[in-house]
């Protein structure tokens, strides 16, 4: 099959892993390098749970960074299911394969835009700092609220690496593109940054700062808090849904989302990136 031509099944190694927080795991795959060429910002790929031909149902994984020329595809893993627990259980040279290209990512924000917003709640933090790269590549300058349940569940290395400092983890540096970024992190507990919620400060930015566009990835009330602040400042929003994309080519119907016309999408298919506006947030 040649590059571009869609999804395509492809092996993969581990190359490398470490954890990053209390469960959650940087692992980074070594498949092939045209697949890779075609991931885009947001997409996803589905990955086969090793060691156990039982485990039929692959597991679907976003990004936060790719690397072409090597094959790498690299991500935030949080080792909560059994699937997920042996794929972080890895040694590497080990592995299994995975589909992908799947889905459709982040698109770019109206011409002219300086500034936007982007607001990630726990795993959802690898598409928004795959959106951030995106932007600041373009030159847009990024304000990002990272949030987490507690200090030891906050992927830190990513905060640093999106504001220019790697802090020795060997994250591509964000000085390398030309926007530049802002994170505010915040935690239920207040054990790290602020204590609240994402939306709280994501409120108090849109008081104090003007944006163009807003980005936003993790759990389902938040983004629909993100969704209406984003609304009521008439801001355009995009989000990423999650939902459990079993097949990833839209026929097992698992993954709809409803939406305000009153109609369905699949999530696989369709998203996982949707105007904001369009869903029905329930």
């Amino acid at each position: 099959m040649v590059a571009g031509a869609g999804p395509r099944l492809a092996p993969y190694r581990l190359e490398w892993k470490h954890e990053v927080g209390d469960g959650i795991w940087d692992l980074c795959l070594a498949t092939s390098g045209e697949l890779v060429r075609d991931l885009k910002p947001g997409m996803f790929v589905n990955v086969k749970a090793p060691n156990d031909p039982s485990h039929v149902l692959r597991i679907p994984l976003s990004f936060y960074r790719t690397d072409p020329v090597r094959g790498w595809i690299c991500m935030i893993v949080a080792a909560v299911g059994e699937g997920t627990k042996r794929l972080c259980s890895l040694a590497p040279g080990e592995g299994a394969d995975l589909v992908g290209p799947l889905g459709h990512g982040w698109w770019l924000p109206s011409e002219g835009t300086k500034r936007a917003l982007l607001v990630a709640g726990g795993v959802g933090a690898p598409p928004v700092y795959a959106a951030a790269r995106m932007l600041m590549n373009v030159g847009i300058d990024c304000d990002i609220v990272m949030g987490a349940q507690t200090e030891s569940r906050f992927w830190k290395e990513g905060a640093q690496a999106l504001m220019g400092n790697d802090g020795g983890a060997g994250y591509e540096s964000a000085l390398s593109v030309g926007g530049k970024a802002e994170v505010f992190p915040a935690t239920d507990d207040g054990s790290f940054g602020c204590h609240g919620f994402t939306t709280s400060v994501m409120a108090d930015l849109l008081k104090e700062r003007s944006y163009g566009a807003v980005y936003s990835c993790g759990p389902q009330p938040m983004m629909a808090g993100v969704a209406k602040l984003a609304l009521d400042a008439g801001i355009p929003c995009q989000v990423s849904l999650e939902r459990m994309m079993t097949c990833g080519f839209g026929a097992c119907n698992t993954c709809n989302v409803a939406m305000k016309d009153g109609g369905y999408k699949a999530c696989c298919t369709d998203g996982p990136v949707f105007d904001a506006k369009e869903v029905l947030w329930q």
